[in-house]
């Protein structure tokens, strides 16, 4: 998974992050952590939305005082259960680190829990967020600085790996594992500098030459695009070196994937995938993931070579999509058989399940998926549905209550709920009940969906 910045989230987050800023600003900071929290939920790699809760968390502990072993007692038992979550579900971790943090977002704890679980997610930056703070805190733990490398590492910071590194070794200049990882980013340091940074012939710039600038952009682009294959290339042949020397060493199997997914080399990449969980014996949820990602991203990457604008292009577009349904089924299936516990998985197949029609199985999943607290309300509202779809509309209007209960803010996925539910009691014939619903989001956003039209409908027939 990568970091996200703002114009690459979905508008519905972004306008609750927006929401999330104002109220900020406002100093109404119970209501922008919580704006900020679901964001988050949706989207754990948005980075600057990350760094918002943390100014509003540190803000409003300001304001706070008291109570202080009651919420060491809940911080230490959440973060347990975050420690357990981090073995399968790194995501997962990071949502209950948050919660300790909403507490005391000084918690050294939460942050080196928070730390773990974003550098297995891949989020350096994210992690970089908290390891600062706890290395701060104590500037002499080893292990911190191991994983400050790790995430600068990850970042492309490699002058800052290197310079902790190098401090690290100070004090343990024998330490093999520390010397094999200064190698590997002397290496890379090497292999950077000797590529991008020169042009390929002559000592001058060519955009002296070029008077078109928008010519010189497009045959840097290109010069640039040239060399990170060939960078690629190289370190792939470099890590099959060491594949052939030590063909069950995962860490291997794992570099060379995320190298042929940089290189949109997908089935290579989905090849060493599937050979990590062979090497290790074991279906590591994340590794997993990792391959589903992969396969959407092939998926993603071949629907964009169709042609659309022909009829047989939009046949090749709908068996694609189809596929991929498909697949993501599967997938789900196998994930969850993975790690039947996972209830983040469970959602997921219950969601696919009710795409492809199978409100049975769709039932059954988000029954479980449901005692998920950060899937939660998401969970019932799809129940719901699934009950409505079913004719099972006292069912459906008692779910969609119930999640209404749960929320704290009319956002979107209130209105959704309440929506739906306006939609079914019109269908138990419960008009004036219906109405109400309508009427609800109309105060509140009169362009949702159709609301307006029905609102209004409503007052003509009053007279």
């Amino acid at each position: 998974m990568a970091e996200k910045t703002l114009v690459e989230i979905p508008v519905a987050q972004r306008e609750l992050f927006d929401k999330g800023l104002a109220a900020l600003q406002k100093n109404n900071l119970d209501y922008a952590v919580t704006l900020f929290v679901q964001v988050l939920k949706l989207e754990p790699g948005f980075y600057e939305c990350r760094e918002a809760l943390r100014a509003a968390q540190h803000k409003r502990a300001g304001n706070r005082g008291g109570g202080l072993f009651k919420k060491w007692l809940g911080s230490a038992n959440t973060l347990t259960s975050g420690r357990l979550a981090l073995r399968s579900n790194p995501l997962e971790a990071i949502l209950i680190a948050e919660e300790a943090l909403n507490q005391d977002p000084s918690n050294m704890q939460a942050h080196d829990l928070l730390a773990d679980a974003a550098l297995q997610a891949h989020l350096p930056k994210t992690a970089l967020l908290s390891l600062e703070v706890a290395f701060k805190s104590s500037p002499s733990d080893r292990k911190l600085a191991e994983k400050l490398v790790e995430a600068h590492t990850q970042l492309g910071n490699q002058a800052r790996a290197e310079k902790l590194l190098r401090d690290l070794l100070v004090g343990d200049p024998g330490n093999p594992t520390l010397n094999e990882r200064l190698k590997n980013l002397l290496a890379l340091r090497t292999l950077k500098e000797g590529g991008y940074e020169q042009l390929s012939s002559g000592t001058g710039s060519y955009r002296d030459v070029l008077r078109d600038k928008e010519q010189a952009k497009s045959l840097e682009q290109e010069h640039r695009e040239v060399k990170d294959v060939d960078v690629l290339e190289r370190l792939i042949a470099e890590q099959e070196v060491l594949r052939v020397a030590d063909p069950a060493n995962p860490r291997v199997l794992r570099t060379l994937a995320d190298l042929c997914l940089k290189k949109s080399d997908f089935d290579r990449a989905i090849g060493y995938f599937e050979a990590v969980l062979s090497v290790t014996g074991m279906n590591d949820p994340l590794i997993l993931q990792c391959i589903r990602d992969a396969r959407v991203a092939q998926f993603g990457a071949t629907e964009k070579t169709l042609d659309t604008q022909t009829e047989d292009g939009q046949k090749n577009l709908e068996s694609l999509r189809a596929q991929r349904q498909d697949y993501l089924l599967e997938d789900a299936k196998r994930r969850a058989e993975a790690t039947p516990t996972d209830l983040l998985v469970r959602f997921e197949l219950g969601e696919l399940h009710f795409k492809a029609g199978r409100l049975g199985e769709a039932i059954a999943e988000l029954q479980k998926a449901q005692n998920n607290p950060n899937r939660r309300i998401a969970a019932m509202g799809l129940l719901a549905r699934a009950f409505f779809q079913r004719g099972m509309n006292d069912m459906a209007a008692r779910k969609l209550q119930e999640a209404l209960k749960e929320k704290p803010v009319f956002d979107d996925e209130a209105k959704d709920l309440t929506y739906h539910l306006g939609t079914v009691l019109e269908k138990m014939n419960r008009p004036q009940e219906a109405i109400e619903q309508f009427k609800l989001i109309y105060e509140q956003d009169i362009a949702y969906r159709d609301v307006m039209a029905r609102v209004d409908q409503y007052y003509a027939s009053q007279g």
